[in-house]
Formats: structure tokens, sequence, C-alpha cells
């Protein structure tokens, strides 16, 4: 039987907003605080994690002269920056269910801004390994991004405020490939050296960086009604426990193949980033603007790729539900993987940069339509669960790097096309995902289940008897649109709902 949920006196937002305060629309261009002031805050500040940690491979012709890189140093230095955000994107999510998203992204963003600064102080490959991976845990803010949009917006428009916020966060792997060459030119037009312009070079991305940290820090909020640590000491919500956070989301097996199928699409994105503008100059002896423009292309369709595969995620669950959300991204996704496999095979600089266009929207938006998963996967571990899919995404660009990019056993093309393959084998998992209250992509939703009957299974009978569930009773009446048009009229549905709030 359901516990009624208590409603609280209405709360005036900008924004229309349902029971929990979260909006139900998503105003691009708003800055309207709490949910699309703290949307504008998170993708700036992962936008210019982003750039500090690729700043480095579009100077990497530089680079490798000044410090004597081998190619198997290159690809160690960019195996370590995106491993260290392995474990740093687990940790995140678990900080963000603990203290809230604001204090941990910006926590992390000034921690990780030092390594940046020194980046000019490196003198030999090991040094610059050490650098690139400390400067690498950066790369967990986000999961703080999509935490942070998760506990902000509503269930109907979460995919694309996930979608747009992680695609502009990602924006700066390909801004950083016209940032970072632009910024050298104009110190070298202003007299200095090759080697010295691009070690002033990298002072940009770390004051970019920092500054971002203090503006998450003094201008955002963490949930619609106020900051974690403030209703924590109000008693409006209640403050879990690590052990519970975490036993929950290890036992629940749609976040660990989330993990893995986003380790062969965000996974992908970071090894191209790390690959692309060397590929292209080596292969086509472009010069280092030229491939430094291809490669920000690629970075670059982030702008409208990532958030497109949020807004179709949301867009097919309205008449689909969450059966309509897999299968989207089931298609993308394997879609992704066959024109990687063609991209290894094309052997003109022009049909390689057209297939790269297109390769690029496509992995781009399964990231986008992976994230409109995930904030259905647990309400009670929601960080956890993120950290661990965007700890995913970082494993499988270290283990792809590290098979098919490093070293001399395979060319680049035959790593690119291997890649492909990969990506296409790893996505048949998305068909075991399966919800008992809305079904999977092979089989339908299990008899009587509700959305009621999964949410608050993850809280125990003494925490319901002391109502720490009740956040979960809102979201689960709120979720129910993950029926789909079809089926939403003959769904088993409990007894009073809590109606959407329009203020």
């Amino acid at each position: 039987m359901e516990i009624p949920v208590e409603e609280e006196s209405p709360k005036r937002f900008s924004l229309p907003v349902d029971s929990e305060h979260k909006a139900t629309e998503f105003r691009l261009f708003s800055a309207a605080a709490p949910h699309m002031r703290a949307f504008h805050l998170s993708w700036i500040s992962f936008f210019t994690c982003f750039v500090s940690t690729f700043a480095a491979p579009p100077l990497l012709p530089v680079i490798r002269d000044d410090l004597n890189l081998t190619a198997t140093d290159i690809g160690n230095a960019g195996i370590a920056a995106v491993s260290g955000a392995v474990f740093a994107r687990i940790a995140m999510g678990t900080a963000c269910d603990l203290f809230g998203p604001r204090l941990a992204s910006a926590a992390l963003i000034l921690a990780t801004a030092p390594a940046v600064f020194c980046t000019p102080l490196a003198a030999s490959p090991a040094s610059f390994l050490l650098l690139r991976f400390l400067t690498g845990f950066s790369l967990a803010t986000f999961v703080s991004t999509q935490f942070w949009m998760s506990s902000l917006f509503s269930p109907t428009v979460v995919a694309t405020a996930n979608g747009v916020a992680g695609g502009w966060g990602n924006l700066g792997g390909g801004a950083t490939q016209l940032i970072m060459p632009l910024v050298f030119d104009l110190i070298v037009t202003a007299g200095a050296g090759k080697f010295t312009a691009w070690r002033a070079a990298f002072f940009v991305p770390g004051l970019l960086q920092a500054l971002s940290a203090y503006g998450i820090f003094f201008l955002g909020q963490d949930l619609p009604d106020g900051d974690y640590a403030q209703l924590q000491k109000s008693g409006d919500k209640h403050k879990d426990s690590f052990g519970k956070i975490l036993s929950c989301a290890g036992a629940n097996y749609r976040g660990w193949i989330l993990a893995l199928t986003y380790g062969y699409c965000f996974g992908v994105e970071l090894t191209i980033d790390n690959i692309v503008a060397q590929y292209f100059y080596d292969r086509f002896d472009v010069n280092l603007h030229t491939a430094g423009t291809i490669a920000a292309s690629f970075g670059l369709a982030n702008f409208f790729s990532r958030p497109g595969g949020g807004m179709l995620s949301d867009f097919v669950a309205r008449r689909f539900g969450m059966r309509g959300r897999l299968w989207t991204l089931w298609v993308v996704q394997t879609a992704g993987g066959l024109l990687c496999i063609l991209l290894g095979k094309v052997g003109s600089l022009a049909a390689s940069v057209a297939v790269l266009l297109v390769f690029s929207v496509f992995v781009q938006a399964a990231c986008g339509l992976t994230f409109g998963v995930v904030p259905f996967v647990s309400r009670r571990s929601l960080g956890i669960i993120s950290g661990m899919t965007g700890g995913g995404g970082n494993v499988g660009a270290v283990l792809t790097q590290v098979i098919f990019f490093r070293g001399s056993r395979y060319s680049t093309e035959s790593g690119i096309t291997l890649m492909g393959v990969m990506i296409v084998a790893c996505t048949l998992v998305i068909t075991l995902i399966h919800f008992p209250q809305w079904g999977g992509m092979l089989w339908p939703a299990s008899d009587g289940a509700t959305e009621e009957d999964y949410y608050v299974s993850e809280w125990t009978a003494a925490e319901q008897e002391k109502g720490f569930h009740k956040a979960s009773l809102k979201f689960s009446q709120n979720s129910r649109s993950e029926r789909g048009m079809r089926i939403i009229g003959s769904a088993p549905t409990p007894n009073d709902a809590t109606p959407n709030t329009h203020v």
C-alpha cells in the first residue's frame, strides 16, 4: 500500500516544476535560479576541464620535440590523461550523493587546477605523463554535471538537460584543438620560441578552470529547495550513509551494463580526442593548424550531437517510454560502430574527414542517449550509478588505447577499425536491460509491477517507517511517463498520485 506523499507549502520558481520542484521545462536561454543557473554553471565548468585535459594533444608535434617523446611516451600520456578519472568519477558520484554536486564539483576543479598550471614545468616524458594524469582527474566533473541536472529537471526533460550540459561541456575537447594552437601562435608572434610558447599557453586553460570553480561555489545550488547541508540540518533531507548507497548501486546490474556500453561511446570519444590530430598530421601530411581544425570538428559536433541524443531520448520516451529509450540507444550506438569501422578503411583525406564528421554525430548522440536512461536506474544511488557509468567511459578509453593505440602493434587506421568492431559487439548487451515496471528492448513490463515497487525497494522497512523514502515516492509518481503513451492507461497505478506544480 502506498504511503501518501505530504505536500509542502508551494514555493515559487521561474520555471514550472513537479512535486519534487524539478523543472518540467528546459529553457536554454534562461539563467533563472536555481535550475537554469545550475545548468550553465555545470556545462561551463565541465567545458573548462575538458579544455585543460586535452590542451596537450593539439600541440604534441611541438611538445614531443621539446621533451623527446617517443610514440610509446605519447600513447602512455594519452592513457594517463583519461585513466585518472576512472576511479575519480566513482568517487565523485559518491561525493554527490553524500555532500551535493556543488561542493563536490568546485572542490575537484580547484584541486586539479594546479596540475594544469604546473604543466609548463614538465622537463621529461615522466613528468609530462604525471601532469596529464593529474589533470585528467578533472574529467570527473562530468558526473557532478549529470547528477546536478538529474536533481533539478523532471523525468520528462532530464535527458535533454543531461545531453545539452554534457555535450556543451564536451565541446571543450574540440574547442581546445582550436584554442591551444591559436594561443600558441599568438605567443610565437609576440616573439617567444616554440618551446617557450607551448609552455606559456597552458596558463590559459588553468585560469579558466579555476574561475569556473569559484562560479559554482558562490552561485550554484544543489537542489531546487536549497543546498544539501542546509536541507539536512533542517531535517528536510535524509543524510544517507556511504555503505547503503554503495550496496544499492552495486546490486543493480543495469548500472554495470551502462558502464560497459558507455565505455564504447564516450570512451571512444576520448580516444579520438587523443589521437585524431596526430593521425591526420602523420597519415595525410597536413600541417599542424589543419590537423587541429579537423580534430576540432569532431569535438565541436558536441554542440548539437550529444544534446540531440538527449532530446531524441525524451522524444521517443513520450510515445514508447523506457523501451523506446533503450531501442534508440542501441540503434544509434551500433550505427556509430559501423561508421568507426569505415573510418579506419577509407584512405583519402576528403573521405576520412566526411566519415569522421558523420561518425562524431552518432557516437556523441549515443552518449546523450545513455544518460537518458541513467537517471532512472536508481533514485537512492543516482550519484554512484552516474559515476559508474561515467567511469566506464574512461575504462573503455584506457583499454582501447592500451590495446590498439599504444606502441606499434597496430597502425592507427587498423586500431580505429578494430575499435569500431568493439563498439558493435559491446552495444549488444543493452538488450539485457529490463525494468520490471516498464520492460526492456525484447521483453515487456512484468505483470503488476509499479514504479513504487521498484524505487521504494531501495529502502528497508525500518527506513520506510521513518519516512526516508518519501522522495523516492515522489520520483516514482513523476516517472510514470516512462510507461509510454501506449500502456500508460492500462498499467497499474497506485492511488494518491502527486500532481505537477506550476508556479
